[in-house]
């Protein structure tokens, strides 16, 4: 029997299991493994040696597996099993050492020899049952990039293992890996170290002062005078003095969403989401990104966001600044370090679509290894957010109106229990967001993105006392365009689906542009028009978009009794209203989606 015949047989023998009164050492197998090894194993003295060494050996610390998290307060201890069941004893533990002996030499004769040697055998010094846990390991750190995207596929596939196993990958693995990780769906949480422990401040010192300190070290120039504005303002402001103003409702920054609640509530977290709001607008800028880093604004905002786990505003606003800050690959392995691949992973798992959209983004930015396109502030990925193995074939654009938001536009329309008994029984069945749920099932093989930005009715206007200047149409379209190019619009056919842009001479110019293009590239084109008032209030109901005015020019025109606020929110997912988008979507992109 060869050496390596009789080294793979002692390695399965070494992995069964039963009483160690009943498992036995043939007297002829230890001889032929003393010849190997240059010496003669005589009586039970040496047994009684390798007893000892081993259980040394298991109350050591192994150091080798936190080389790559030595920045971290972490040690990992290897676990033993306390069962009585599972301990092999004295001939167990001798079969392990004559192993490792007979490994040892078959190492150094590959080497002397210069012979291939199997990569099962020459590195890895553990359990049977872990052999295929230390493999996945090494591959997911392959240079070959189809081994490495495989080996995280498969770890993230794996769902039976131990609590030791997965923290043993939380603390091996390396950055790219867990990344891949956290993207990959349904993954185990227990694969990701916890943020590291930060220190402990004073009770005293509140964290709207170092959410000021960080700002003040901020550059003040080269912003939207507004943000100069709400930034100095979050500097010399107080919590007490904002409680005592009193001052109703605050907005920031568009895209319907109110930049503070009434301010007679939690006067503190109302000053963080102040400041907060004006680090958005920072992260937006390359060169602040790094001073926000290199000033310990990712350790501030873990603590933050580890304080305030019960608004979700604060925490929505912190993950949108880390997927800023994600745009510069520069900072990855800060980001990384400060443990926020772990809470993004988590808040992937939200059944929220604004918080796990805002992770997913982040993530995108983070995973090199298989995103190409980068996603500015304001372009979210609906379909896909994990890894996944499905080709895109083509992209889906939804771009919102007047007042509307990148999720809440595209919403499901909204149930009344009073007169929708049967509806609100199914309500848990409710779409935050159609295109991420119902159109991402229905056309898996679509990239779907929504897209957010200022319009012109900007909430600036009532409370900024800067004359800020107007940007025009022309150069918020070059913005977005800018953005759409870094996230790859153009690179594969594409459909747009925009709601109501409203009534202006800029916007009936533009339109007549589009008519004259679309008209020359024969472009398909389908619109829905509103047949029913919308309710402005108690008393007033208007028709925002006449059936006339909803005319193109171009395309069909299909009217729906619906307002204009559900024109774009179909009531379930059989409305004729979602069937007809969905067949025109089908239809226009059938050789892409070989249909």
């Amino acid at each position: 029997m060869s050496v390596a015949a009789y080294c793979i047989f002692c390695y399965r023998q070494i992995g069964t299991s039963g009483p160690a009164t009943k498992t036995h050492l043939p007297w002829n197998d230890i001889r032929k493994i003393a010849k190997v090894t240059g010496s003669l194993i005589l009586g039970g003295f040496v047994f009684i040696t390798y007893e000892v060494l081993s259980l040394k050996k298991l109350l050591q610390i192994d150091t080798q597996a936190i080389h790559q998290e030595k920045l971290k307060s972490y040690v990992y201890v290897r676990t033993t099993s306390l069962n009585p069941s599972e301990y092999q004893g004295i001939t167990y533990q001798a079969r392990k050492e004559i192993h490792k002996a007979v490994r040892k030499i078959l190492e150094t004769e590959a080497k002397i020899f210069r012979r291939p040697l199997n990569e099962q055998f020459s590195t890895f010094d553990g359990e049977d049952h872990e052999c295929a846990l230390w493999l996945l390991l090494k591959r997911s750190q392959s240079e070959d990039k189809e081994v490495r995207l495989q080996a995280v596929q498969d770890l993230a596939n794996n769902s039976h293992w131990h609590d030791y196993q997965y923290g043993t990958v939380a603390q091996t693995c390396d950055q790219r890996t867990a990344i891949g990780l956290a993207r990959s769906k349904d993954i185990d949480l227990r694969f990701f170290l916890p943020p590291p422990p930060l220190p402990k401040i004073k009770n005293d010192y509140p964290i709207e002062d170092e959410l000021r300190l960080l700002l003040v070290s901020l550059p003040q120039t080269g912003l939207d005078p507004c943000v100069q504005y709400f930034t100095s303002l979050a500097l010399r402001e107080s919590s007490q003095t904002l409680a005592a103003q009193r001052g109703g409702l605050w907005c920031f920054g568009g895209n319907g969403l109110p930049y503070c609640e009434t301010l007679s509530k939690i006067p503190s977290e109302t000053v963080e989401l102040f400041c907060l709001q004006a680090l958005v607008q920072h992260s937006k800028v390359s060169s602040h990104c790094d001073k926000i880093e290199a000033k310990g604004g990712l350790q501030l905002l873990q603590r933050i966001y580890q304080l305030r786990k019960d608004s979700a505003k604060i925490q929505r606003n912190i993950i949108r600044i880390i997927g800023n800050m994600a745009l510069d690959e520069r900072l990855h392995s800060s980001i990384v370090r400060a443990g926020w691949v772990s809470v993004l992973a988590e808040v992937m798992k939200s059944p929220h679509v604004i918080q796990s959209s805002h992770a997913s983004r982040a993530l995108a930015n983070l995973d090199r290894d298989t995103v190409k396109e980068k996603y500015p502030d304001g372009v979210y990925v609906l379909h896909p957010q994990y890894r996944s193995s499905q080709p895109i074939r083509a992209d889906i654009l939804f771009v919102h109106g007047l007042l509307g938001a990148a999720f809440k536009t595209w919403r499901q329309q909204d149930i009344d229990r009073r007169l929708d008994k049967k509806a609100s029984e199914g309500e848990e069945d409710y779409s935050q967001c159609w295109p991420k749920t119902w159109l991402a099932s229905d056309c898996p093989a679509l990239r779907i993105i929504s897209v957010e930005y200022d319009t012109h009715l900007s909430d600036w206007k009532a409370k900024c006392p800067v004359e800020a200047h107007r940007k025009s149409i022309a150069y918020r379209s070059n913005e977005l365009l800018d953005k759409l190019r870094a996230a790859g619009i153009g690179d594969r056919p594409l459909v747009w689906v925009s709601h109501s842009m409203g009534d202006s001479p800029a916007l009936k110019e533009l339109n007549d542009d589009f008519l004259s293009f679309a008209k020359d590239k024969k472009f398909s084109v389908l619109s829905f028009a509103e047949t029913l008032p919308t309710h402005i209030g108690s008393m007033i109901k208007l028709h925002v978009v006449p059936l006339e005015s909803a005319k193109l020019g171009i395309g069909d025109l299909i009217p729906v009794d619906v307002n204009h606020l559900n024109i774009c929110k179909p009531k379930k997912k059989d409305a004729f209203l979602y069937q007809r988008t969905l067949k025109f979507i089908q239809d226009v992109l059938a050789q892409e989606l070989g249909d």
